[in-house]
């Protein structure tokens, strides 16, 4: 059985706003990155989606350490699950388990691997969170930028050129979300 890592991050801007997801995948020499977003989403959702994506790559079954910095995934994969599963995805006030969609396919995923969960404290210098998080973050902003430049499209009814100065302006080179845009579009 292959053994290897998954860095798993999430991100929003605003909560719920526009949000990514990151995945850092190291296999022996190899290093993969996978990265996704939605507009109108929750960091716990996007959070969710890392640890899913993350483990759906994975053509055969892994040996897998799959690091996240969220205590909800956590928590939710080492205390909850077992109980929402027996309750029908209710909680213990028979309320529907939040983001229960996801769950639901997060344990089909887990079920295909042998994982150890570890947290891994965020933005505390671990490189493999770093790098999973920087994914996270740079999709986030482009759900975001798309979403603020179609509301300015409309609203002032630019072309595309001025749409391109419009993103210039308004995600400035020095910053993630600069830097990626600038790239996309010079």
């Amino acid at each position: 059985m292959k053994a290897l890592e998954i860095y798993t991050d999430g991100a929003c801007r605003g909560n719920p706003g526009a949000g990514g997801w990151g995945v850092y995948l190291l296999y022996k020499n190899e290093k993969k990155e996978f990265y996704g977003g939605k507009l109108n989403t929750t960091n716990n959702q996007m959070e969710l989606t890392a640890a899913i994506e993350g483990l759906k790559v994975l053509k055969e079954p892994c040996k897998v350490k799959l690091y996240t910095d969220s205590k909800y995934v956590m928590d939710g994969i080492n205390s909850w699950i077992a109980n929402w599963k027996k309750n029908n995805w209710k909680t213990a006030s028979k309320k529907d388990v939040k983001n229960k969609d996801l769950w639901i396919e997060l344990d089909a995923e887990t079920c295909k691997h042998e994982i150890e969960w570890v947290w891994v404290k965020g933005h505390s210098g671990n490189i493999g969170n770093e790098k999973a998080d920087v994914l996270a973050n740079m999709d986030a902003a482009v759900e975001q930028a798309e979403d603020e430049l179609d509301i300015f499209a409309v609203e002032q009814q630019i072309t595309q050129t001025e749409s391109i100065a419009w993103i210039k302006q308004h995600f400035p080179k020095g910053t993630l979300a600069g830097n990626f845009l600038h790239e996309i579009f010079e």
